[in-house]
């Protein structure tokens, strides 16, 4: 099986790197490709870091009405391609396939967006500041900009940085996860259809050495990176160190309060959708439930009876609602983390562990599960599970739960189930979480508003999306003019 191959100053060449790890089905077990992965891929982010430098010359001073022609072409193959790309993001990422073309979806979003370059860039100008003189400020391209992705959604997260960036006159390298590199294989054979100039988008395979080289370059000057907290935390301290700007979002834990007087029916429907999406591997999943006041018992079996109606198997059959999680070593890692909370004395209402389905005995699957009185100062309520497991906290008033969402070390996601307004309202105001969901499960922002996160759930300052990434990836230039009044007078 042939070593994916890199693309590169608009071509696809092979790596120095000859060691490859497996790119693994994680339903099947099949392996679907071989990537690049060792320490000689640093040589092929220097011809990449190269390359786009060069292509940087002309790109960034290309009209950005001309930069955004590109985008409005690629969100139409993305379109086309649609059902290509979720089919691949299912095969290597596990999810179901309704969930993969969403997550398609959520990236043409971005792409749409950043076709809004040409406003969102728009110069702020004041006329006569002082007599005779003028003042206004313009945003110019950072330069080589560079992507190091996650997992656990590869058809999506790169579209938060990918197309603002080159629209706003940058040049750019994507380091795709070695777990799920074919959906950007794909992508990037579309983006190869359009007329980018040769080195202004660039595909890199590899590990901890090309990350490494990515926080290193003196040529790369800003890093925009999703994946867990101690990572975004070296990631952003290492690229920091090295004058670079650097967005990098971390991992969560996020909460959600349930309030006596919410619709229970619909609230269990919404928070197991939230827990058990994409296997509980996504940073705005729902994690410790807390209910709220007298209702902890109804709201407990309606979410027993919506985790067990769940349908686990292999994304691309029909039914599928839940696929699983990435690796063998993940779901060891959850299981372990499942009976660690029950050493803790949390009581196992709903076991997803050893979950056997027919077909795909050697798939890595946790069917849903659920454990009941969680120790509030044991690691299962503190650690980020990623995986399809729900803890229920019982609560009885609203002002002791924010206590407990504000103590949370993470800050990504908090969510509130109710049906008044003022409690709304208090939550919203007082909860510390970057993303707020009112009667929502995964308050996951649309492309034009931020992606946020707070505490240990991001690192930086401009988050990815909307007009954080404008500005991310342009710097300002304050300009200052004053003509001679005689020079004035003549009009």
């Amino acid at each position: 099986m042939e070593i994916l191959k890199n693309y590169i100053n608009g071509s696809w060449v092979g790596s120095k790197e000859q060691h490859s790890v497996d790119v693994v089905n994680p339903a099947t077990q099949e392996v679907l490709a071989k990537v690049p992965y060792g320490s000689n891929t640093v040589a092929d982010v220097e011809t990449a870091v190269g390359a786009a430098s060069t292509a940087l010359i002309e790109w960034r001073n290309m009209p950005v009405m001309k930069r955004v022609q590109s985008l409005y072409k690629l969100k139409q193959l993305l379109e086309d391609h649609l059902d290509e790309l979720g089919r691949i993001i299912t095969l290597e990422c596990g999810k179901s396939f309704a969930e993969s073309k969403a997550e398609i979806q959520r990236g043409i979003e971005n792409v749409e967006t950043a076709c809004a370059t040409p406003l969102l860039m728009q110069s702020e100008f004041s006329e006569n500041i002082a007599s005779g003189i003028d003042e206004f400020m313009i945003r110019q391209p950072v330069g080589v900009c560079a992507c190091i992705a996650p997992f656990n959604f590869p058809g999506m997260i790169p579209f938060w940085f990918l197309p603002y960036a080159i629209a706003c006159g940058n040049s750019f390298i994507l380091k795709p996860s070695e777990k799920v590199p074919l959906t950007m294989m794909k992508v990037f054979e579309l983006i190869d259809q359009l007329d980018l100039p040769k080195g202004v988008v660039n595909l890199v395979h590899g590990g901890k050495e090309s990350v490494d080289s990515l926080l290193d370059s003196p040529q790369v000057k800003a890093i925009s990176f999703v994946g867990s907290t101690p990572v975004a935390r070296y990631i952003y301290q290492r690229g920091t160190a090295n004058g670079k700007r650097v967005q990098a979002q971390g991992g969560a834990k996020n909460p959600v309060l349930v309030m006596p007087d919410a619709d229970m029916e619909m609230t269990a429907r919404i928070i197991a959708d939230s827990v058990y999406g994409c296997a509980g591997q996504r940073c705005l999943a729902a994690s410790n439930i807390i209910t709220v006041g007298d209702k902890g018992g109804i709201i407990k079996d309606a979410l027993l009876e919506a985790a067990k109606s769940k349908t686990t198997g292999f994304g691309l059959d029909e039914g599928i609602e839940m696929g699983p999680v990435i690796t063998s070593e993940s779901k060891r890692r959850i299981e372990k983390l499942i009976a660690k909370g029950i050493d803790e004395g949390a009581n196992l209402l709903l076991d997803g562990r050893n979950a056997n389905i027919s077909g795909y005995e050697q798939g890595n699957f946790i069917k849903p599960t659920i454990l009941e009185n969680v120790a509030l100062d044991g690691e299962i309520i503190k650690t980020e599970i990623f995986g399809p497991v729900m803890s229920l906290i019982h609560m009885t008033k609203i002002e002791e739960a924010i206590d407990f969402v504000n103590r949370n070390q993470f800050g990504n996601m908090a969510c509130l189930f109710t049906s008044s307004g003022l409690n709304a309202r208090t939550f919203r105001n007082s909860a510390n979480a970057g993303n707020i969901g009112i009667n929502i499960g995964v308050a996951a922002p649309m492309a034009q508003f931020p992606f946020s996160g707070w505490n240990d759930s991001f690192f930086g300052d401009l988050h990815g999306q909307g007009r954080h990434a404008i500005e991310f990836f342009t710097q300002t230039k304050v300009v200052i003019e004053r003509w001679p009044k005689e020079w004035s007078r003549k009009f």
